[in-house]
């Protein structure tokens, strides 16, 4: 019988350093069956351990679609993550999962949208991949938003080197603060929803970053037409045992590891609604 609370050892293949604030770590399973058999689906985590240093809830930031290596992006945030920031090549990790609802990426179609800051790019570049690799010829344009504090803050180059040279999709950058050689916008993520073009009466939109920015997008969408039911984001809550059994994450009828962390905005106004504010 599979204890699912057993971590699985895991394997650092390579470390990405997207900015001074965030690594994606490249893993594979020390079992190489298990790798080759393993499984999830956009907007899941992974349960993270490290020796003397506890457990926590990392998104996943690679694909289904392109299997092999698992990629977690982490920021650098607290007592779990500095201690991941300290391994190198060649060390190893615990694994559990995956857990938590995922996006329902075979059902996306239409027009998509999204909006993301600092490391809330993570769990949505799992979905924007799979959905250029799987699911391109039932989507129409492609719109990719990302806030940064500033130009150096700018994580996941390369994947928007890579969006940029993908047909029908548009990539805006925008920051807080310029430097001597930004030339792009400055300000606040939404302020970019003004230059897409987007059928939002049948199009989709992705959210995820900090609180405050994800309940200022979704106000924008909303008056932009977006239907609540085809917005969706996801919840962040610490979750400590990821199968609904510990109950730390549990908010207002809600189990956020089981029922979530991915919801629409209908399911938030109806059953979390001071997350929007409303």
């Amino acid at each position: 019988m599979i204890n699912n609370f057993l971590p699985r050892t895991a394997i650092i293949r390579d470390i990405i350093e997207e900015n001074s604030q965030i690594k994606t770590f490249v893993i594979t399973f020390q079992d190489e069956k298990y790798n080759q058999k393993f499984g999830y689906l956009p907007g899941q985590f992974m349960m993270v351990s490290i020796a003397h240093h506890g457990e926590a809830p990392i998104s996943i930031s690679s694909t289904p679609s392109r299997p092999g290596n698992l990629h977690l992006s982490v920021r650098k945030a607290g007592r779990l993550t500095g201690a991941m920031f300290a391994l190198k090549k060649g060390n190893v990790v615990g694994l559990r999962g995956p857990y938590g609802r995922p996006f329902p990426v075979d059902a996306f179609a239409g027009d998509m949208l999204f909006v993301s800051g600092g490391i809330g790019l993570a769990p949505l570049r799992s979905v924007i991949n799979y959905c250029l690799d799987q699911r391109r010829s039932e989507l129409g344009k492609v719109a990719i938003l990302f806030g940064s504090r500033s130009p150096a803050d700018i994580a996941f180059q390369e994947d928007f080197q890579f969006w940029r040279q993908q047909p029908d999709v548009t990539c805006l950058l925008t920051v807080d603060g310029a430097d001597e050689n930004w030339t792009g916008p400055v300000g606040v993520v939404t302020t970019l929803l003004d230059q897409v073009e987007i059928d939002a009466e049948k199009g989709l939109a992705l959210v995820c970053g900090p609180p405050i920015m994800i309940r200022f997008t979704l106000e924008k969408l909303t008056k932009m037409g977006f239907a609540d039911h085809n917005v969706w984001t996801t919840m962040e809550r610490h979750m400590k045992c990821g199968q609904g059994t510990c109950g730390h994450c549990y908010l207002d009828g809600t189990l956020i590891c089981m029922d979530g962390p991915v919801f629409n905005c209908e399911e938030l106004k109806r059953q979390h609604p001071e997350e929007l504010g409303v």
